[in-house]
């Protein structure tokens, strides 16, 4: 990528309250490099997550067809490298815990929300993204690296 060039990430938000994703695209729509997408009901955003890759989702932990973390499970196969973060207004201690095992939740943001609270979960969220698949590429890269060398007779010793 060259000087000055800016990344843009691409955010999913659902939740079954039009009203609440009015509020969070006002709030996330606010950084120029955060292209946002709404939506109303997990079975449509889960579809639309299975020919577009998102940087971050960010869902309700109540919807009346699919909960939060059943969304997040799914996603998290399509996507493993989609940061999750879970938006609810329950709070409880098994919710917490399934949010975070058996989703792979980054963060558990409470309702009602603190805007600023909320976009600094979503960056450090990307940054958080941003090294992991950085990483994954160098590792691919190193592993690239050793195939080449064994094709060309090099063992390692």
């Amino acid at each position: 990528m060259g000087q000055g060039e800016i990344t843009m990430y691409r955010i999913m938000v659902v939740d079954d309250e039009d009203y609440i994703l009015k509020a969070l695209n006002r709030v996330l729509a606010t950084r120029p490099d955060w292209e946002v997408e709404t939506y109303t009901d997990a079975a449509t955003a889960l579809r639309r997550a299975r020919t577009t890759v998102f940087d971050a989702v960010i869902t309700d932990y109540r919807m009346p067809d699919m909960d939060g973390i059943e969304m997040l499970q799914e996603l998290r196969t399509m996507q493993p490298d989609t940061i999750r973060i879970l938006l609810t207004g329950v709070i409880d201690i098994d919710t917490l815990m399934s949010a975070i095992n058996q989703a792979g939740a980054f963060r558990f943001v409470p309702k009602p929300w603190d805007d600023d609270q909320l976009l600094e979960s979503v960056e450090e969220g990307l940054k958080f993204r941003d090294i992991l698949v950085e990483n994954k590429i160098l590792a691919q890269t190193v592993r690239d690296q050793r195939e080449a060398l064994r094709s060309m007779g090099y063992d390692g010793e």
